[in-house]
């Protein structure tokens, strides 16, 4: 993927509880991100348009945009919108397809966005990252992050609980693309930063080992708060490495292959705790099988509608979706026949962890 923009700054704001859309407007008229209150409003339909409407009253000066589908030619039509008039920032609410389009549409006119968030399915909450849908592929494109971050529960718990926990597998797949960028490291001398994984570990850690679950605001921020930490790891360090390893290949693999399987976090999760067991760390693969158990995630193929044959295609086909990328899949370079054996063995040991 495109290098991205190095930067160590962190947004000026991060709300992270209930009610906090409620002071959307005193944020917006920081002077740092707008003097006048001349914002672009980009909601997704759903929650985001209910969110402009309750804010209409205190942005009479905001214009407000739907958007739908997350591709590139909604964000590029967006960005001619954007050229209409002069603009101080760009808000995009609503979840993660909404938020990469107006992110995307914000950096190409140069203009800060802020991040209003009402689903916690993945990192691109306050990431550096656009993943957007061009000619029935989704691209991953460098952008600037939010100057602020917003996550309202009240809207969170709103809704899809199959969206929310998605987070979790996206967030817990850190732990995975990790060990992918030590291995890197170790075999290439791939250059390593400290301060980049600490904030992609810390996240993950917290989500793996927390009780809670979907229910219970604590767990909920602190899913917040890891994937807010996983945007600035993937920051300070330029690229996605901090949360992207084999993981991510294998979900890019299936969204490319079979496309409409299942979520980014979803997917990220299960590639995730596969490469986690090739990589033959049984005490995080016990850790990571038990905390996907926990919040329903799949673990296994037919979990998300695939049949090993699917799957053992997925995974051959992986490590071309990030070809400057070395992870536990280029390092085994398994053949389809040796990948069939490792996805049975695979199986067996979830069987065993069950039991």
């Amino acid at each position: 993927m495109p290098l991205l923009a190095r930067s160590v700054l962190t947004p000026l704001h991060i709300d992270v509880r209930r009610g906090a859309v409620a002071d959307l407007a005193s944020i917006l008229s920081d002077g740092r991100i707008s003097a006048g209150g001349d914002v672009a409003v980009v909601v997704g339909p759903g929650q985001g348009e209910k969110i402009a409407e309750l804010l209409r009253p205190s942005l009479r000066s905001a214009d407000v945009f739907t958007v739908a589908g997350g591709t590139l030619d909604a964000a590029d039509e967006l960005g001619g919108k954007l050229r209409a008039r002069s603009y101080d920032a760009v808000v995009g609410i609503g979840g993660g397809k909404t938020i990469d389009v107006a992110k995307y549409a914000a950096t190409r006119r140069g203009l800060p966005m802020v991040s209003v968030a009402t689903a916690l399915a993945n990192d691109g909450i306050a990431s550096p990252v656009a993943s957007l849908i061009t000619e029935g592929l989704k691209g991953s494109y460098g952008v600037h992050i939010p100057i602020a971050v917003i996550v309202d529960l009240d809207f969170v718990e709103a809704g899809p609980e199959r969206h929310n926990r998605a987070g979790i597998g996206d967030v817990v797949s850190n732990i995975s693309a990790l060990a992918d960028w030590e291995l890197a490291r170790e075999v290439r001398g791939e250059a390593f930063d400290g301060l980049a994984a600490s904030l992609s570990r810390a996240g993950a850690e917290a989500v793996l080992n927390h009780p809670g679950d979907m229910t219970d605001d604590a767990f909920v921020t602190v899913l917040a708060d890891a994937l807010i930490s996983s945007g600035l790891a993937m920051a300070i360090e330029g690229t996605s490495r901090p949360c992207s390893g084999g993981c991510h290949e294998i979900m890019h693999a299936i969204d490319a292959l079979f496309p409409g399987t299942a979520s980014h976090g979803e997917l990220a999760g299960l590639g995730a705790l596969f490469c986690t067991f090739l990589r033959g760390d049984e005490r995080r693969f016990a850790e990571m099988s038990a905390c996907l158990a926990r919040h329903g995630l799949p673990r296994l193929p037919a979990e998300v509608e695939l049949t090993d044959h699917q799957f053992v295609e997925a995974v051959q086909f992986a490590p071309a979706t990030r070809p400057d990328r070395y992870t536990i899949l280029e390092h085994l370079a398994m053949s389809a026949s040796e990948t069939r054996e490792r996805l049975a063995d695979y199986a067996g040991a979830l069987r065993d962890h069950l039991g």
